[in-house]
C-alpha cells in the first residue's frame, strides 16, 4: 500500500536570533548606530519632548528612559547623584549612551532590573529596600516608559523610605503615570492588593508580610484566572 501524504505542512524551524553585538562608541560608525538604536529601535524620538518626569519626594524623581542630553539636564537642574536603571544592563545603544552620559556627568548609574508583567520576587523587594537605604540622593529611577516598573519601584520607595501606607503608595501605579491596570501589568497592582486583602482583618507590617506570607506564584495564578481576554491589550501596547 502506498502511504498517503500528510495534509499538515512540515513545521518551519525557527531561526535562532544572533546575539546583539554592542556598538563601539569610540568609532563614528558605532556611535551613529547606537544613536539609531536609541532614537528608532527604542522609540527615543517619542521621549524627546515627553519624559513622563515626576518628583515624588524631595530626594527622588521618576521618568522614562532618558537620552544623553536629558541625563546632563538631570545633573545640572536637579543635582541628581544616582540614576536607577530598572531595565537592567544591555548591549543596546540606549543603555551604552546613558552609561557614558552618567560617567561624564558624575552620576552613579545603578542597574536594578525589575519586570512589569510578573509578580515581583521576594528577593527583589528585599533588595529594593536595601537599595533605597544605600544610594546617594537626589536620585532618579526609570524604566522604558516610566509607567509600570518605575511605578512599582516608586511605590516600594514610598513604603520603605517614606513610611507611606501601602494603600496610598500604590497610587504610584496609576493612569497619571501611564500605568495600565487592565493588561498583564495589572499583576503589579494585584501584588499590593494581595497584601491589603491579607491584612484587612489582621494588620501586619508590609515587609513582614513579604518575608513570611507572600507567594508570588499564587498571586500571579489568582490574577491570571480573572485576566480573561485582556492579552490583546498587551499586544497592542507592545511595552516592555
Amino acid at each position: 500500500m502506498t502511504e498517503q501524504a500528510s495534509d499538515t505542512p512540515p513545521k518551519k524551524k525557527k531561526k535562532k536570533r544572533k546575539p546583539h553585538v554592542a556598538p563601539d562608541l569610540s568609532t563614528e560608525k558605532g556611535r551613529k548606530r547606537a544613536e539609531r538604536e536609541l532614537v528608532l529601535g527604542d522609540h527615543g524620538f517619542l521621549r524627546e519632548s515627553f519624559q513622563n518626569l515626576h518628583q515624588i519626594s524631595p530626594e527622588m524623581w521618576r521618568s522614562n528612559q532618558p537620552n544623553p542630553r536629558q541625563v546632563v539636564e538631570h545633573a545640572k537642574l536637579r543635582s541628581i547623584r544616582t540614576i536607577l536603571n530598572l531595565r537592567g544592563e544591555s548591549t543596546k545603544g540606549y543603555y551604552l549612551l546613558e552609561k557614558e552620559a552618567c560617567e561624564e556627568a558624575g552620576i552613579t548609574l545603578v542597574d536594578f532590573q525589575v519586570f512589569s508583567r510578573d509578580t515581583p520576587k521576594v528577593e527583589t523587594i528585599l533588595a529594593a529596600k536595601d537599595l533605597f537605604e544605600t544610594i546617594e540622593y537626589p536620585a532618579l529611577m526609570h524604566c522604558k516608559s516610566g509607567a509600570d516598573r518605575a511605578g512599582l519601584m516608586s511605590a516600594l520607595y514610598m513604603i520603605f523610605r517614606g513610611d507611606m501606607p501601602v494603600r496610598k503608595a500604590r497610587d504610584q501605579l496609576s493612569g497619571k503615570y501611564l500605568h495600565v491596570k487592565s493588561g498583564k501589568t495589572g499583576m503589579l497592582d494585584a501584588f499590593f492588593e494581595a497584601y491589603l486583602t491579607a491584612t484587612r482583618e489582621s494588620p501586619k507590617p508590609f515587609i513582614d508580610w513579604v518575608r513570611d506570607d507572600y507567594d508570588p506564584a499564587e498571586v500571579k495564578a489568582d490574577f491570571l484566572k480573572t485576566f480573561g481576554n485582556r492579552f490583546q491589550l498587551d499586544r497592542l501596547l507592545r511595552r516592555e
